[in-house]
């Protein structure tokens, strides 16, 4: 069944084999970013859990930014290092100006930092969601790419009966069995490509959920260090 395939594939007309040879392109980057997709999801679950294991058992924010420094691929350990550097940046500022600050010109401050953690964020689910959309496109495109090819071998059949004169299944078969074949590779190539979209948009959706309640955990713990020293 494999060997009359391939060989169908290879008898077809150039234009069915332009459209397979898209498909395949289609099929090769789709599983590329299917892989690289599952390390990455995996790395940075790993990665995520020792840092919030480190961050929430280290004494000081010192102690827990030179812990989140180990942890590249983790989202969160990226959003606290971008607070916390700029948090220092607002420290420095506010001794230099004024060691007496008000607590309303502390509060204020907070505002500052909640804005670098929310472009943190963001830059995260960025990182997190990129190429994604191929797996969108891929899955929604195909199976028409796949019906064009199929539409295309079918006319050509036809073209060939007009010119040979005969209508007759030996005549018909092969051009028809040819074209079919892209329809059946174009949802060959959508089918994973769209289950494993929504797995991954499932799994970005978990990780912007974790990231977005370590951030607001980690301006509350801010927050109400302000206060404690008013």
């Amino acid at each position: 069944m494999t060997l009359s395939i391939i060989e169908m594939m290879l008898n077809a007309g150039f234009m069915v084999k332009m459209v397979m040879i898209t498909l395949l392109t289609f099929s090769l980057i789709s599983w590329s970013i299917i892989v690289m997709k599952y390390l990455l999801f995996k790395r940075a679950q790993a990665a995520s859990q020792a840092f919030l294991d480190d961050f929430w058992n280290s004494k000081t924010l010192n102690e827990a930014f030179t812990a989140a420094q180990k942890y590249n691929q983790s989202p969160e350990a990226s959003v606290f290092i971008t607070g916390y550097s700029e948090l220092k940046k607002i420290s420095s500022s506010r001794a230099g100006n004024d060691a007496s600050s008000t607590l309303e010109m502390q509060l204020a401050t907070m505002e500052n930092l909640k804005r670098s953690v929310r472009k943190a964020q963001v830059m995260e689910s960025d990182r997190i969601s990129r190429s994604l959309a191929f797996l969108a496109t891929t899955g929604s495109a195909t199976p028409f790419i796949g019906l064009f090819g199929t539409v295309w071998g079918i006319m050509t059949s036809f073209k060939d009966i007009g010119e040979r004169g005969s209508a007759s299944l030996a005549v018909v078969a092969p051009g028809i069995s040819e074209a079919l074949v892209a329809t059946a590779a174009g949802l060959a190539v959508a089918i994973p490509a769209v289950i494993f979209f929504n797995f991954y948009s499932n799994k970005l959706a978990d990780a912007e959920s974790d990231i977005a309640n370590f951030s607001t955990d980690f301006l509350n713990l801010i927050e109400r260090d302000i206060l404690s020293r008013a």
